[in-house]
């Protein structure tokens, strides 16, 4: 019996290498003779990068750059993958909202800069194509921060460069493209539709948890809606209601705009560099799961796409995770057989994760004694 471990990360709690190598060893423990593959997945989102080099080989290259705010500095860095001269970037390692003090959070402030660098060391390095993780941002800058690090102008009328921050998308008068084109292939891992712009957008979305007051919120859309105009007078592009445009506050739409960047389903791209396909072409059974399976984890995250994929290779799909908050009559048509908590009972949620180790190795053992010929 062959069977493939796919798990994404418990978030707080383990990494989905983690996740994956506890899984693992409960079924090596309780069927003897099975052959137990892990492959780690992510969605795009923090911790994206480090999976990827766990689960399809590379290094980390570490690179100095400017943290969330202009005058910060952080010991950043990218995934190197060379067998297929690819990089990954994770903006949270940059300009991750984690990085700052609650105190420090503002959006008029924080900046995409240090993604940009990162950006620019990883072609420097000699990538070919780009992966962009884009999870977990402190920002609403509409990527103008990243487009600076790599040669990007942004002028005012007085014929001044703006200032870094997401409050000056309003000044801004004239784009002016670098002397030469980005070097690379950018492929933006996104998970999400939101547009750039209106109340669905990354100002109105997602601002107020970066730490936008209602105010600072229609500032920061304003400026978006101002760039967007800009975006199409000078450059030729319609972004302003493209899906997923909003996504990182509007990284997405920076990418797009200025680096000629492609907007992909996170995990899809994840199961394409972590080869999960191949290793379900034979596989009895994949076992994936994350802290909370719920409708969410039914739209384009982990769960999803490996179900998707489990279905091409005509795998059984188990779902093991924190909490399950799904019927079964609602995860069977997605293709799942079954699906186990590691929280039952009365357990409260301190107690699961103070014991997520013990708990996940437990339920694996459950279903394994369950549905696997012992």
């Amino acid at each position: 019996m062959k069977i493939v471990v796919a798990m994404d990360s418990f978030k707080g709690s383990l990494t989905a290498v983690q996740a994956c190598d506890i899984v693992a060893e409960a079924i090596r423990s309780t069927i003897r003779d099975a052959v137990v593959v892990t492959k780690p997945m992510a969605d795009g989102g923090e911790g994206t990068a480090m999976t990827l080099m766990a689960a399809a080989g590379g290094r980390w290259v570490e690179v100095e750059v400017v943290g969330p705010l202009p005058e910060t500095q952080v010991a950043g860095g990218f995934v190197w993958l060379p067998q297929t001269h690819t990089a990954v970037v994770e903006m949270a390692v940059a300009s991750g909202l984690p990085l700052l003090r609650p105190d420090q959070y503002n959006p008029l402030k924080t900046t995409t800069f240090g993604t940009g660098q990162l950006i620019h060391a990883a072609i420097e390095h000699g990538a070919e194509q780009v992966l962009l993780a884009i999870g977990g941002s402190a920002t609403v800058d509409g990527g103008i921060g990243a487009a600076m690090a790599l040669g990007w102008r942004f002028l005012k009328r007085d014929g001044h460069e703006i200032a870094l921050g997401g409050g000056q998308l309003a000044e801004i008068d004239q784009i002016i493209p670098p002397q030469e084109e980005t070097a690379a292939v950018v492929r933006v891992l996104c998970d999400v539709d939101n547009p750039l712009c209106g109340e669905h957008g990354a100002a109105h979305i997602y601002g107020p948890q970066k730490g936008a007051t209602p105010e600072m919120v229609e500032t920061l859309d304003a400026g978006l809606m101002h760039l967007a105009g800009l975006i199409r007078s000078q450059l030729g592009q319609n972004i302003k209601d493209l899906p997923g445009a909003g996504a990182a506050g509007g990284l997405a739409a920076g990418a797009i705009s200025f680096l000629d960047g492609r907007l992909v389903s996170g995990v899809d791209e994840v199961i394409a560099q972590n080869r999960l396909r191949e290793e379900l072409a034979d596989a009895d059974w994949v076992i994936t799961g994350e802290g909370r399976f719920d409708h969410q984890s039914l739209r384009g995250k982990v769960v999803s796409g490996v179900a998707r994929a489990a279905r091409e290779g005509g795998a059984k799909v188990a779902v093991i995770a924190g909490q399950v908050h799904l019927s079964r009559e609602v995860y069977a048509q997605a293709g799942i057989e079954v699906a186990l908590p590691c929280m039952t009972g009365s357990m409260t949620l301190d107690h699961a994760l103070a014991h997520v180790e013990t708990l996940l190795a437990e339920a694996t053992r459950r279903f394994a004694g369950t549905h696997l010929p012992m």
